[in-house]
């Protein structure tokens, strides 16, 4: 259950039961405004997980950093993101989700200054790891208040402006960091690219009290046997799969792996034991156990990777074959970001026309515009048609619209609203550790393939990847409940 924060109890005239934990409350409602406020901070996460990519050759010349720290620039922001979703989600459920978004988006925003003021590298290394934490306090919060707020169609309509954000971002930020750099603003250079956080992030918090505030009825416990061994277990996976490229792969990278298996192990059994005692898991085993839960991560995991492939080898492809710079490469994704928000707006209304099998014709249209680049690129190199490119990128929007949003309703469906932080938490970690992985995997694909083929040939066979990740998503699809 949920309950408002700071308001006295409802008074009854005749006593009734209370429902217990897992009984769905009466939605709390979230204006419009509100909605706004929430998917702005989830936003500027995703924003900032690509912005800096177009700005890292003038912060290597200012502040003069070399491969490494550059690197950690960009990955030791996902780094503390992915690692603190799950606990940032389970905080708000303990002291508020409001209070815990508030906080999040304050931190992110004073990250955001020092990151542009940074005086050397390692100082931006630093603030940059803040941000990330930062991020993962508030960006738990934006689907559990959506989840514990709402009900029926406005949840599928919030869940669904939720996605469209998150596909948004992913290539607003690289068109936005490209045209703050190009224009240097009030000769602010790379620092742009953080300092426009500021007055966004203020705004947004001026505005926060607009947002119901809701929490769990009963304060859920501490978990730290289970907070170490889940972050020991991201930290080896996320290790492997941003060192590796960069490392060569080298067999004591792998060795990671082992003692992340072993420590997923270690998690899924202290977990359970800690719930049969009557503790409050960090996750809890009987909500991950749920259907929707349950299938919903195995359609989500390919998808994000697909959606990580894509952007990251198409970037490669973009700016290093026909030499387009970081703005014009994210201005060709522009039929993707039009085409999943236009079809995003409809989500809701397809959704309860098909059931589950809304996801099947994404899947379906997906893969057609994943086979239509490959043509394409195949049968037009080295000067493929452009309108072809577009229109293959724009059906691989329509299909990601029909796709993700419900994925996230059918997550999230059977989470009692006393758990939405930490189902929330679990859905998120999922997407960004699965869009790193899809990122990582297409990415050494192409770069080995087109050492000793032809750039055409490594990008047909990532394109043949994608592909694979889309009839994952498929024939998972067969089986998935409808969203409710």
């Amino acid at each position: 259950m949920t309950k408002r924060e700071g308001l006295p109890p409802l008074q009854r005239p005749h006593a009734t039961p209370e429902p217990s934990a897992g009984t769905k409350p009466a939605a709390a409602g979230l204006s419009g405004l509100a909605l706004v406020v929430v998917l702005t901070g989830y936003a500027l996460s995703i924003v900032d997980a690509s912005i800096v990519n177009v700005a890292l050759t003038p912060i290597s010349d200012d502040l003069h950093g070399g491969a490494a720290a550059l690197e950690l620039v960009v990955s030791g922001y996902g780094l503390t993101y992915a690692l603190g979703l799950v606990l940032g989600g389970r905080l708000g459920d303990a002291f508020g989700r409001r209070r815990l978004y508030a906080y999040g988006l304050a931190a992110f925003t004073v990250t955001s200054a020092l990151c542009g003021l940074a005086p050397t590298i390692e100082f931006l290394v630093a603030a940059r790891l803040l941000q990330g934490a930062g991020a993962a306090m508030l960006v738990p919060q934006v689907l559990a208040t959506i989840q514990a707020a709402t009900e029926g169609q406005a949840r599928a309509r919030a869940i669904g402006m939720y996605g469209a954000t998150a596909a948004l971002g992913m290539v607003t930020g690289q068109i936005l960091g490209g045209l703050l750099v190009s224009l240097d603003v009030a000769g602010m250079g790379w620092r742009s690219v953080f300092a426009i956080n500021v007055p966004i992030g203020v705004a947004a918090l001026l505005a926060v009290r607009r947002v119901p505030a809701t929490r769990a009825d009963a304060k859920p416990g501490f978990d730290p046997v289970g907070t170490v061994l889940f972050g020991l277990t991201v930290v080896c996976v996320l290790a492997v799969v941003v060192a590796g490229p960069d490392l060569g792969w080298p067999l004591w990278l792998w060795a990671l792996l082992v003692v992340a298996a072993v420590g997923a192990v270690a998690l899924v059994r202290a977990e359970r034991g800690l719930e049969a005692r009557g503790g409050s898991p960090l996750l809890s085993p009987t909500v991950l156990s749920h259907q929707g839960m349950r299938r919903g991560l195995a359609a989500m995991v390919p998808f994000s990777a697909g959606f990580g492939a894509f952007l990251f080898v198409y970037a490669l492809v973009a700016q290093g074959h026909f030499g387009f710079d970081g703005l014009a490469s994210g201005a060709v994704l522009t039929p993707f970001a039009a085409a999943f928000f236009a079809v995003t707006l409809f989500t809701p209304k397809i959704a309860a026309a098909l059931g589950g099998r809304i996801v099947t014709l994404g899947a379906l249209v997906q893969g057609a515009g994943v086979l239509l680049l490959a043509l394409v690129i195949r049968l037009g190199w080295p000067h493929p048609s452009l309108a072809l490119v577009l229109v293959g990128i724009g059906l691989f929007g329509v299909g990601a619209a029909l796709t993700g949003p419900t994925l996230f309703r059918m997550i999230l469906a059977d989470v009692p609203p006393a758990q939405a932080g930490m189902g929330s938490g679990v859905l998120v970690t999922s997407q960004q550790m699965a869009t790193a992985l899809g990122a990582t995997v297409g990415g050494t694909l192409y770069v080995s393939v087109s050492g000793w083929l032809s750039t055409v040939s490594a990008a047909v066979l990532v394109l043949a990847l994608l592909g694979c990740f889309t009839v994952t998503v498929l024939v998972i699809s067969l089986k998935l409940p409808d969203p409710r």
